[in-house]
């Protein structure tokens, strides 16, 4: 049975209707990912959820293997990284998602990259909010940035669980 166009259009339109305001109501953010030479790999997103943030990472150009992600206090990237200083951790809590004391609120799974240094990933968390609520605001007043380390996160040992140098940086804007 064929759908006139009018039956088509009209279905569109209602169902552009419901979705507008769902996608009005996502508080959005993202972060431009830079290397340690200030070169653009890409970019990650931030989308409050009615349950936590769930974060999207594309980035390219960097070494294989598993490497510590994290959400950093504040929202700068020079020089050569630190000035994000530690994680968002506003209650002082131990580093680690396998931390009994644990975790602090920017601790994230680790990032696999792939052999030709891409990596894609979904990372979901309840530790934060993009603008604010029960959870730290990635988009408070100093801001916050996405801090890709050099080597795996282990979840445990402190602060950092031992995933050492930083190699990638994003500042956390609104969208």
């Amino acid at each position: 049975m064929k759908l006139s166009r009018r039956i088509l259009v009209a279905a569109f339109v209602a169902l552009a209707a419901v979705a507008a305001p769902v996608a009005a109501l996502a508080d959005m953010a993202a972060a431009e990912m830079i290397d340690t030479t200030g070169a653009v790999i890409g970019k990650a997103t931030f989308e409050q959820t009615p349950h936590g943030v769930l974060m999207y990472v594309e980035v390219a150009g960097l070494p294989p293997g598993a490497h510590g992600i994290h959400l950093h206090a504040v929202g700068a990237c020079t020089p050569d990284f630190t000035a994000a200083t530690g994680h968002i951790n506003p209650d002082g809590v131990p580093h680690g998602l396998r931390n009994p004391d644990g975790p602090d609120h920017g601790d994230l799974p680790n990032l696999f990259v792939h052999a030709d240094g891409s990596a894609r990933a979904e990372f979901f968390t309840v530790l934060v909010s993009v603008t604010g609520g029960r959870m730290p605001a990635l988009l408070d007043e100093d801001g916050s940035a996405v801090i890709i380390h050099e080597n795996p996160d282990d979840h445990l040992t402190q602060p950092i669980g031992g995933a050492g140098g930083r190699i990638a940086c994003g500042i956390i804007m609104k969208m």
